[in-house]
């Protein structure tokens, strides 16, 4: 018998490929949340309507929903690799466009070439989460999973941080030009750092029919209730709750800051995820894993209702912080849960279809944002998401019984 692998967190960052790709991922993170922040600065500058910042999640998640079932059937049958590094240097080129649309170089309608590139975005997004979610499972053990999924989700938050002060630092202190520009220089890096990361890909999967491929996977995630459970909870908790794609107008109308302001809360929930992060690398949670998942989300739902209520910045950014740090709890459960329940041989279509969950809802959510800030007013239309994130908990809670007594050693 062999000796089991250990399981500290030591061993896990000794590992040299899941340090290259955590590289990779606060990179890619880091150009994509610059580029997120100025395009909804720059559009709001350009309008000064809240609608137009929920059409900029409409413009990205149409691509995304089309392409993510396609692109997951690319990575589980051909690499797991190479669709990650085209898409990243395609978050690069639209960088590039969008700097250039920002200095008046490009004719035409600026708004018309933002929602353009970011449409653009969306496609490649849909490539970039399997791959990673791929490479993931093939540079760690099982046994890693649980820990690596709080050190991803640090990594991530370390972008979403950093990112939204940048870009917000970069627009106030330089110009709208120079954002961009970074942005693309930090996705050119991510590419490069992919391309040399040094794994053995197993052969490619047998060839099967398309759409019998992606139904395959499908069917695997719609039988299975606690995978199900998982992601329905995350998706309508962020097609309710978030706020994000209504700070511009916060920041603006309510708070009167500048594009710092929309830095500093940009940054605030990822703040609080990072924290909790690093904590569940630390001591990850096996036993009553379910529960936690459940109540996590329903404070995060309280946490947005606090938000839109508060009249002050600094006390609209402790609720986002706060918000950040039990949105951190699911997001390292949910990982940990479809990381354990997937096959590897489905892993790249369980990831797009998570990623149809998950990704699509903040894009979607940004849109209902928008719509409902037109229809109800902006403080009113937050407040209103946030009790439907508490219906959403409840729901799922009634509906979905295996994941609310779920403990993670079941799935071992």
């Amino acid at each position: 018998m062999q000796p089991a692998l250990p399981t500290s967190l030591t061993f896990t960052l000794r590992n040299p490929g899941f340090l290259k790709l955590m590289v990779f991922r606060v990179q890619i993170v880091l150009a994509y949340q610059i580029m997120a922040v100025v395009v909804g600065w720059h559009i709001y500058e350009l309008t000064r309507d809240p609608l137009a910042l929920g059409l900029i999640g409409l413009a990205e998640v149409i691509p995304y929903f089309c392409c993510a079932l396609f692109a997951g059937y690319a990575v589980d049958h051909h690499s797991r690799r190479m669709f990650g590094v085209l898409a990243s240097a395609a978050v690069c080129l639209n960088a590039l466009v969008l700097a250039l649309v920002a200095a008046g170089v490009v004719a035409g309608n600026p708004s018309l070439w933002i929602y353009g590139s970011i449409a653009f975005v969306g496609l490649a997004r849909a490539f970039i989460g399997p791959s990673y979610s791929a490479l993931f499972a093939l540079i760690l053990p099982r046994d890693q999973y649980a820990r690596a999924s709080g050190i991803g989700s640090s990594a991530f938050q370390l972008g979403l941080i950093v990112g939204p002060a940048l870009g917000g630092a970069l627009v106030g202190w330089a110009s709208i030009t120079a954002a961009y520009a970074v942005s693309a220089v930090l996705a050119l890096s991510a590419t490069s750092t992919l391309l040399t990361l040094r794994i053995v890909e197993p052969p490619p999967a047998e060839a099967s029919p398309v759409f019998s491929s992606i139904a395959e996977g499908l069917r695997f995630v719609f039988s299975n209730q606690i995978i199900l459970g998982a992601q329905v909870l995350d998706m309508f908790a962020v097609l309710f709750g978030g706020a994000v794609a209504m700070l511009p107008a916060f920041v603006h109308d309510v708070f009167h800051y500048g594009p710092e302001g929309l830095g500093i809360l940009r940054a605030a929930p990822a703040i609080g995820a990072i924290l909790t992060g690093i904590m569940l690398a630390r001591h990850p949670l096996n036993k009553h894993a379910g529960r936690y998942l459940l109540v996590a989300v329903a404070g995060f739902g309280v946490c947005i209702i606090g938000f839109a209520l508060s009249a002050q910045f600094w006390l609209a950014a402790f609720f986002l912080m706060l918000s950040g740090m039990l949105d951190g709890v699911s997001v390292v459960l949910r990982t940990t849960i479809m990381q354990l329940v997937t096959p590897d041989a489905m892993r790249g279509r369980v990831s797009a279809i998570n990623g149809i969950f998950i990704g699509s809802s903040n894009e979607l959510g940004a849109f209902e944002s928008g719509v409902a800030a037109r229809l109800m007013g902006l403080v009113p239309s937050v407040i209103f998401g946030g009790i439907m994130t508490l219906t959403v908990v409840a729901t799922t809670a009634h509906f979905a019984p295996k994941l609310r007594k779920l403990d993670l050693h079941q799935l071992h």
